[in-house]
């Protein structure tokens, strides 16, 4: 497998688009989310995407392959909520490690596929970066308006939480860890902690790559942070790349990826949503524009990562490859020290 910093010094390379997107494309009922082992779960699991890999793992592998075909050079596990956090909901907190170990298999098995029906891949062999969500609680905010001072979650569940989830995929196979759609950034810190922990206790180091999420035209997270200080909070994790992801269309993202690729001393990414929302809550946002605003990033010298998040299918990540393959990835900058 090339060293990935290697191929990010010759070319923009292309992550792959939405996991839940074409998840619904193939309108799963409940029995399918259950599967054979799970048929008397005492709670709904209908929308428990992580679960597939289990319970359908050849539907996951299936999208995995649409996403390499179509192009992608790094491939995200099917883990966004897959630590014990988020599986509350589901009362399915004991299945962490082994949804996560699951999960990184199934795409390598993906990767291994590929490979097999294209021999003269073997040199540029696609990445595994396993995904880490951002929780379905905030460190930094209250969920009760009434106590302000409360918090749903504290900073070592958080890190506890994230370092099963850790655990599993570099087991499973993952060989990068994405940190991604941050909110809010007391999350990723605690993942972020996670890591280098893992890293710490077991010698064993992953590139990083963090992707944080600016919700409105504002250019702030959701916990209030602009996007300088977001990086400036992040910097310490020595990340292979920083970028943005989801909330945003590639029209509305574009300020921010510029600005980012001005202060970024790592390489820089991004995967924004097809669009904005319709009123409907769809995206309409054809692969052709969406690759028509991200060339031009490309030209403008922009971007090291690129691809898709919600709304986006192998569409859109085909036609985001056809359109940067021959245009020059952001080189690194000499940042002075302050």
């Amino acid at each position: 497998m090339q060293d990935i910093r290697a191929a990010l010094g010759q070319r923009i390379l292309i992550i792959d688009g939405a996991m839940g997107t074409m998840i619904q494309r193939h309108g799963l009922q409940e029995a399918d989310y259950r599967g054979a082992r799970f048929a008397d779960w005492p709670s709904d699991l209908k929308g428990n995407n992580d679960l597939l890999c289990l319970t359908q793992p050849d539907i996951i592998k299936g999208i995995h392959l649409e996403y390499l075909e179509a192009g992608a050079d790094i491939i995200e596990t099917n883990t966004f909520n897959a630590q014990r956090v988020s599986l509350e909901d589901y009362g399915m907190q004991a299945l962490a490690y082994e949804l996560n170990v699951a999960a990184a298999r199934v795409a390598k098995e993906a990767v291994a596929a590929y490979v097999a029906a294209h021999p003269d891949a073997i040199n540029n062999t696609p990445w595994v970066a396993g995904a880490i969500g951002p929780l379905n609680k905030t460190l930094s905010l209250s969920p009760d308006v009434n106590n302000p001072g409360y918090r749903a979650l504290s900073f070592d569940d958080a890190a506890d939480a994230y370092g099963e989830q850790i655990k599993g995929l570099v087991d499973g196979g993952a060989d990068l860890l994405l940190i991604e759609t941050i909110f809010d950034t007391l999350n990723a810190k605690a993942a972020i902690f996670a890591i280098r922990r893992y890293f710490r206790e077991t010698g064993r180091e992953l590139p990083i790559l963090i992707s944080g999420t600016i919700t409105d035209a504002s250019g702030r997270t959701l916990s209030g942070q602009t996007l300088e200080a977001f990086y400036a909070s992040v910097r310490h994790a020595r990340p292979l790349s920083i970028g943005l992801n989801c909330a945003l269309g590639a029209k509305e993202m574009r300020p921010h990826i510029e600005e980012l690729s001005t202060i970024a001393e790592c390489y820089t990414s991004a995967y924004p949503n097809a669009g904005l929302p319709n009123a409907m809550g769809e995206y309409d946002e054809h692969p052709a524009d969406t690759a028509g605003f991200i060339e031009e990033w490309a030209k403008n010298g922009f971007l090291n990562i690129v691809g898709g998040c919600c709304g986006t299918t192998p569409d859109h990540i085909r036609h985001i490859a056809e359109h940067v393959r021959k245009l020059k990835p952001r080189p690194l900058p000499v940042v002075e020290p302050a």
